[in-house]
């Protein structure tokens, strides 16, 4: 295919003088429909469990939620997206440094063919060509254009991968980075990336909220509920004016709380029946002891 076509995807056109004059294309779907909601997973040949791990888990999310997953189908982060994104009965699209016949890596041979079947293969370059040096890194700037936005997933400081970002940022597209453990040169590469322009995501529907359509939005993440969370705001304030070692009166309580003695002692009172205080005479203090991290259950003595 070629610009003009009626199946050209037209966001290459941003690549301007960089513009490939034609593609090679083997699938039987539509590039162009898939590229209108595609992303790009790109990251490590040489990466760690964590990195294939990171790959194979938003590959599948993405494909579940409708995107089609980029990548470049070499060693490492690349195959990992196809076979997360293939294992969810997704879309996946492989951009190749070689020909559309030619498998590279040869250790990739069944791979890229499962994806000649239920994917599509995409190349610059005529049936028969091997890869170079200079063709990888040609093909890096048409995963960027063909995508709405790129996620890179473990690099080095020296990695094709944050060029292929980088052309995406230039061209508009969104940039996303998956953070990593800092004792680890594969993050190296990624952590700038996010101490820059890039976005931090840490699952599919966090990739899908920054380039997905509006509503698109990543659950919100919040820690798990506490009893205490469910009391009301003036009884939390007096448990916080109590203390486990020694005992307070009520209107030691209500001096601490910023309550009168009256609004403490009930407070107090309702406190004790869920167990999170109890009485000594005069005195209260925290139950020792007590579990104050499990779901409140009003009334329950």
């Amino acid at each position: 295919m070629c610009p003009g076509d009626l199946d050209w995807p037209r966001q290459l056109d941003d690549l301007a003088d960089a513009r490939p004059i034609g593609l090679w294309v083997r699938g039987s779907a539509s590039l162009r429909l898939w590229a209108l909601r595609s992303v790009a997973l790109v990251g490590a040949r040489a990466c760690s469990d964590y990195g294939t791990h990171m790959a194979s888990v938003l590959g599948a999310g993405l494909a579940e939620r409708g995107w089609a997953v980029v990548s470049g189908a070499a060693h490492g982060v690349d195959a990992a997206a196809h076979r997360g994104a293939l294992a969810a009965g997704g879309a996946t699209v492989a951009v190749l440094a070689s020909g559309v016949d030619v498998a590279y890596p040869r250790a990739h041979t069944v791979l890229i063919e499962r994806m000649a079947q239920q994917g599509i293969l995409v190349a610059e370059l005529p049936p028969g060509s091997h890869p170079t040096r200079s063709r990888f890194v040609q093909r890096n700037r048409v995963i960027a254009a063909l995508t709405r936005g790129t996620v890179v997933v473990e690099a080095q400081y020296r990695s094709g991968s944050l060029v292929t970002a980088r052309r995406a940022l230039a061209l508009g597209r969104a940039v996303m980075g998956v953070p990593g453990p800092v004792t680890s040169g594969l993050s190296a590469g990624v952590h700038e990336l996010l101490r820059g322009e890039g976005v931090l995501v840490t699952d599919a529907a966090e990739v899908a909220e920054m380039i997905g359509g509006i509503g698109e939005l990543a659950p919100e993440r919040r820690g798990p509920l506490l009893a205490r969370d469910a009391l009301p705001p003036v009884t939390a304030r007096v448990l916080d004016a109590l203390s486990a070692q020694g005992g307070s009166e009520a209107r030691e309580v209500a001096r601490n709380a910023g309550t009168s003695p009256d609004e403490a002692m009930r407070r107090l009172h309702e406190l004790l029946a869920l167990g999170f205080v109890e009485r000594m005479g005069d005195n209260w203090r925290l139950t020792p002891g007590g579990d104050r991290n499990a779901v409140v259950r009003r009334g329950d003595p």
